[in-house]
């Protein structure tokens, strides 16, 4: 009876007692247990984590190999209560027990604390986009460098008028919920509206059914806009096909039987980037692209006589309307970019000197 009691005493201290605590930073439901390893001449393979709820019975819940001191309960119920014990196993045998934890529950976070980073690079790169809002809103120029593609298209929709040519105008292939096709249609609404202005035919043709039909209501909403509703022909702006090459095939036919003045190919493009600037270039037709698609830049940039490379299809809107709210957003990220690259380069040079803690600054 005593020898009992002395194994029992030696079996409990040889872990300890175990901590219980809400996991932080969470959305509830988690208890993070951690516990001593067990002392040195108490040999184990295992520990097993047992857990008792309001029943007050104990059941074991998992059970994790010798050089771990911590788990994880995913499977709580926040506002209630729970005990934890900890059990030392060797050969299937529990060889030690721990002391039994204090009631502990689980609860959500209102914030992440490891996230106060984000937070503050939110809340400076909203007040750049107030700072920059307030002074466009006052009338103050703010400095956006020159695009030479983007100042070239008034020049090209000209050539087209001068030479009674259309202009085609292909918005990429891919669907509406693509950033680049939105940024390809904001460009349309500016170039139906200098068409309008100047009378010259702008054909459009669409792979996506989706796009197609918004499309045809940015060009008629830009020739109301120029007073020109009744030069509006919506049978210039037309759906092909959902087929990828089928649709290349039939916008180089287009260009090849049309020989428009001026082609566009502005938003997402696959492998067909190739087949439509060479053809285009083959016309003799002055050619403006821009994707945001780096395996296709290439092509562009060979076959093209101008290129929007990446952001600047996406600059595009706000650099042609001038619209204070979209210029005060560019400007914002441009400045947010630049603060980024500083906070990059300071960083690597504090880890170059040894200063390691610099990776809680990007730890989330």
């Amino acid at each position: 009876m005593n020898i009992a009691f002395i194994f029992v005493i030696v079996s409990v201290t040889a872990l300890g007692t175990p901590v219980a605590r809400d996991n932080p930073n969470d959305d509830g439901n988690r208890i993070i247990v951690t516990w001593q390893y067990a002392e040195e001449g108490v040999a184990v393979d295992g520990y097993e984590i047992w857990r008792a709820g309001p029943t007050g019975d104990f059941e074991k819940i998992a059970r994790v190999n010798q050089f771990e001191n911590e788990y994880l309960d995913r499977q709580t119920n926040d506002g209630v209560k729970y005990r934890y014990q900890v059990a030392a196993v060797k050969d299937g045998t529990e060889v030690a027990r721990s002391e039994v934890t204090g009631p502990v529950k689980s609860s959500q976070q209102w914030f992440n604390t490891g996230r106060v980073n984000i937070l503050l690079g939110f809340i400076i790169y909203a007040a750049l986009l107030v700072w920059f809002l307030y002074h466009a809103r006052k009338g103050k120029k703010l400095f956006i460098r020159k695009i030479p593609g983007l100042d070239a298209l008034e020049d090209a929709v000209g050539r087209a008028t001068e030479m009674g040519k259309p202009i085609l105008y292909v918005p990429g292939l891919s669907t509406i919920d693509d950033i680049a096709t939105i940024a390809s249609l904001n460009i349309l609404s500016h170039v139906a509206r200098k068409t309008a202005e100047y009378n010259t035919t702008l054909l459009v043709p669409n792979r996506s059914p989706v796009v197609y039909v918004v499309a045809r209501e940015i060009v008629k909403e830009a020739y109301t806009d120029a007073g020109r509703p009744d030069a509006f022909n919506p049978d210039n702006i037309y759906f092909l096909t959902e087929n990828q090459w089928a649709y290349t095939a039939a916008v180089c036919g287009t260009m090849v039987r049309e020989k428009p003045a001026t082609n566009l190919f502005l938003g997402y493009f696959w492998a067909e980037s190739l087949a439509l600037a060479e053809t285009g270039a083959a016309t003799g037709a002055i050619q403006i692209a821009g994707t945001d698609s780096v395996f296709q830049l290439p092509f562009f940039i060979t076959a093209c006589d101008y290129t929007l490379i990446g952001e600047e299809l996406y600059a595009a809107s706000a650099y042609l309307s001038r619209e204070p709210l979209l210029i005060s957003s560019l400007k914002g990220q441009d400045w947010g970019k630049m603060i980024i690259i500083v906070i990059l380069i300071t960083a690597s040079a504090l880890l170059l000197l040894g200063v390691e803690q610099v990776f809680n600054l990007f730890s989330i």
